[in-house]
């Protein structure tokens, strides 16, 4: 199923919504496949994967003005927290064919990893420093001035 997500509104936890990603299921192993802008609503330019992670330890901690991201829990679990500057909402991602579509606009959060768990990110941008805000004071007071 494809997204499409309008650039021109501002965003919310409701944007980011769970996507059930094709699966062949086959007694030799099961298959799930991506295409971009067929199975995800975006054109991917970037894909990284977290592994490793120690336990307690979280990841993110940041906002994207403009990108696009889906995450899948490849292997083990974790959960993902989403926040508007209104609304917050956890995730448990824990299926390799379910992924999590993050709008831009969204701070996130990651933590909770399993032992072993492997999450996948799908981005619709490279890798860009000025995209982020990384200081969650600064993500607020750009939603309260947008400007």
């Amino acid at each position: 199923m494809l997204l499409h997500v309008p650039q021109t509104k501002r965003m919310t936890i409701n944007d980011c919504k769970l996507i059930t990603l094709p699966q062949i299921t086959d007694p030799r192993g099961n298959l799930t496949f991506i295409e971009e802008n067929q199975t995800i609503p975006f054109e991917i330019q970037r894909v990284y994967y977290l592994y490793d992670v120690p336990g307690g330890s979280n990841r993110a901690g940041h906002a994207h003005k403009a990108l696009q991201q889906v995450l899948i829990a490849i292997s083990g679990s974790f959960d993902v927290h989403v926040d508007d500057g209104h609304e917050k909402k956890t995730f448990h991602l824990n299926r390799p064919y379910i992924g999590l579509y993050s709008a831009p606009m969204i701070w996130r959060e990651i933590d909770n990893f399993s032992s072993g768990s492997v999450c996948l990110a799908l981005a619709s941008q490279h890798y860009d420093e000025s995209d982020y805000y990384r200081d969650y004071q600064d993500f607020l007071n750009t939603l309260r001035d947008p400007q």
